[in-house]
């Protein structure tokens, strides 16, 4: 199961981790508020992605295929098919692909995080409320 199109982006040893990830932009640019970014991803059989910090955006990491384990501000879960992890602005994540013989195939949504989206304005009471 691929998600993408197009050739990925290949990168080595994020994060101090290792092995490869591929990943494709499935936004590719275009602009989706409060979204910043949906990637698909696929690390390597017996990879991992170092721990890192959100340090713009509030994200979920959804699993897809493979089995791995999530460490999320220093507590691990399993990470397999069906699996949300949510990552809060500020959060740490690592990942690691559990098997040597398949890959770990997971979706990963960035969002800016709710504090900085901007609030409706006030609704007035002398207003007409559309109905």
């Amino acid at each position: 199961m691929q998600i993408g199109h197009g050739p990925p982006s290949r990168r080595q040893a994020m994060f101090g981790g290792h092995g490869e990830v591929l990943v494709w932009d499935l936004l590719a640019g275009q602009p989706a508020p409060p979204f910043t970014s949906v990637l698909s991803c696929v690390l390597e059989a017996g990879g991992h992605v170092g721990r890192h910090v959100q340090q713009r955006d509030s994200e979920i990491v959804i699993g897809l295929t493979g089995c791995g384990e999530a460490t999320v501000d220093g507590r691990a879960q399993p990470f397999g098919p069906g699996t949300v992890v949510f990552l809060p602005f500020r959060s740490t994540l690592e990942l690691r692909n559990e098997r040597a013989d398949a890959p770990l195939r997971y979706l990963i949504v960035k969002a800016t995080p709710a504090a900085a989206e901007p609030k409706p304005a006030p609704v007035r009471d002398d207003e007409p409320q559309e109905r």
